[in-house]
């Protein structure tokens, strides 16, 4: 078995059974053994230690009236339920809730660099719930103020009934290669600005397989032909919610005709540059840091190991 992604490793039971009772989410609410971890901006709360972790606090912490959004409830460990909550309606979160100076909000991508593999899959469950209820507050049916149920898994409309789930979108994520020669891509945009080059990427269209999503992608981005696509290891990726399934994949076309709207450099690599760039030896050639599953899939295809 392969290791998991940054943010791929987390130990939580998410209750599935308890999470329908009400009553039951209520008192685990309620309760002073229960953990909570608050999220400001997004960004969420670590301690000061060395390595850092999530800063979990009691739930008499947010009794606050600021505080009018509800608790999502991420799962249990060790019988313990844990929860997380959105303080953005506080000015000053650290004075309200009474915090130690040690700790910090941090943004969860650079979050993801420092904790451990179980901190990072929990945060980002939590990032990502979070951020769904911050963008689906009313109803997409009738457009009534909806309500959090089931712990947060859900949204219903008390006017219509339509229940609506918190979505993720499914992302291929693919190193395409002819020998000992890959294609990497420059999108416009964040890619670009870091003078980064990575696997090309692109969201799963409805009624599209994940094979038949590769081979559009690449056409799209590169004017490659695909022929062969294998599955390689997925990742979470809670900016806001997508599932990132990683692909090697082999060109039946060598000619790169790429989209110049959507990318601003495709071009094939030679393993050896590749490795050079792995290694930062490479000046001319930048590639993702381990946090990201395109960092793995350049690795693997260059070692071969894939």
């Amino acid at each position: 078995m392969r290791e998991p992604h940054v943010f791929g490793a987390n130990p939580l039971d998410r209750g599935e059974r308890e999470r329908r009772d009400d009553t039951w989410i209520a008192a685990r609410a309620a309760d002073p053994t229960s953990r909570f971890l608050p999220f400001h901006n997004l960004n969420v709360l670590l301690t000061g230690d060395t390595p850092a972790a999530p800063a979990w606090l009691p739930p008499a912490r947010f009794a606050n009236p600021a505080i009018a959004t509800e608790p999502c409830f991420l799962g249990l460990r060790d019988g313990v339920a844990h929860f997380a909550i959105d303080v953005n309606a506080l000015e000053d979160p650290f004075s309200d809730l009474g915090l130690d100076g040690e700790l910090q909000f941090e943004e969860v991508r650079a979050a993801g660099a420092i904790l451990s593999a179980t901190d990072a899959g929990i945060v980002a469950q939590a990032r990502a719930q979070i951020d769904w209820h911050l963008r689906h507050r009313f109803c997409s049916v009738c457009g009534s103020p909806s309500q959090q149920q089931r712990g947060g898994q859900v949204r219903k409309c008390p006017d219509c009934g339509a229940q609506h789930f918190p979505r993720t979108d499914p992302v291929i994520i693919v190193v395409v290669s002819d020998g000992d020669r890959c294609i990497l891509g420059q999108s416009r945009g964040r890619l670009s600005r870091m003078k980064m080059y990575s696997a090309l990427a692109g969201f799963i269209d409805q009624g599209e397989s994940i094979e038949e999503a590769v081979r559009r992608e690449v056409m799209e981005e590169a004017g490659i032909r695909v022929g062969e696509v294998h599955y390689h290891s997925s990742q979470p990726w809670p900016f806001p919610s997508s599932l990132m399934i990683g692909c090697h994949a082999e060109a039946i076309s060598t000619e790169i005709q790429f989209d110049e709207v959507e990318m601003s450099d495709v071009r094939w690599v030679q393993r050896t540059d590749v490795l050079s760039a792995l290694a930062g030896e490479n000046p001319d050639l930048n590639v993702p840091a381990e946090i990201a599953i395109a960092h793995h899939l350049i690795k693997a295809w260059a070692t071969e190991e894939a």
